[in-house]
């Protein structure tokens, strides 16, 4: 990937002043009628390029361009709380492969979530061949502390540690790295999302999250670089389980000031 600079094509700007009122590091000015960058140093978020009516502004360095927005849409609200409100963990799957081309999705939901302060720090692992080996190594660590588990909580006593305790024979695994746990639990939001529009059931694995970041033997066999951390594990698959209903809530909390 070449160097990272914004770029203002002169013959282009008619100097609306969009980008200087959008960038969020304020690192573009009004000059002469034109639109001018302050410094070179930038979060290089791209907010100036996707606002330019005239394209004049361009972010370059990066592997992929924008691509253009045709038309206005807008997601149905109804549908959208509906898809939060039915929404179910899910724990039982079906022996049923996801295709490559929904995987890609789901990544590219991830990848395309924004981050703070632009750090694009968001990568992922998918687990195929590995899985049950990864997944072994989780178990035989929980093994170790589920005694003292036990004493601590009295609801850890009902779980029984299996061979398939963090996946459930799931098909599919994403872990979903990050420098800041933020970023990658709005990229895991994201992805979810789409998985539950492509018909696939999602579970948040806390636990192999958990393990994974405690864990310097499975750090080493997902070989996670230095600097990130395990901020979500996903574990989808097509559900066999059907849920009916949504489930009761507490009223609201919520302050009007």
């Amino acid at each position: 990937m070449d160097k990272l600079q914004v770029v203002v094509e002169k013959n282009k700007c008619i100097g609306c002043s969009l980008c200087v009122k959008t960038c969020p590091a304020h690192n573009l000015k009004i000059q002469e009628g034109k639109a001018q960058v302050i410094l070179e140093d930038c979060l290089f978020c791209g907010q100036c390029e996707a606002v330019c009516p005239r394209k004049a502004v361009t972010v370059s360095g990066y592997d992929h361009a924008p691509q253009e927005k045709n038309k206005e849409e807008r997601l149905n609200p109804g549908q959208v709380l509906n898809t939060i409100r039915f929404r179910r963990t899910v724990r039982q799957f079906q022996n049923k492969p996801v295709p490559t081309e929904v995987v890609k999705q789901i990544l590219e939901a991830g990848w395309m979530t924004h981050t703070a302060e632009n750090k694009r720090d968001v990568s992922f692992i998918v687990l195929d061949q590995e899985k049950e080996r990864i997944e072994k190594l989780a178990v035989n660590l929980f093994r170790k502390i589920k005694p003292l588990a036990d004493l601590i909580n009295p609801l850890a006593r009902n779980n029984v540690i299996d061979d398939h305790f963090f996946f459930f024979k799931a098909p599919l695994v994403i872990l979903v790295l990050a420098e800041d746990k933020t970023n990658g639990l709005l990229a895991a939001q994201n992805m979810e999302f789409v998985a539950e529009a492509n018909g696939l059931g999602v579970l948040f694995s806390g636990f192999f999250t958990m393990a994974a970041n405690l864990s310097p033997k499975i750090k080493k066999a997902l070989q996670i670089p230095k600097g990130k951390k395990v901020a979500m594990t996903l574990v989808m698959g097509y559900p066999s389980v059907r849920y009916l209903r949504s489930v009761p809530r507490k009223e609201m909390n919520v302050q009007w000031k």
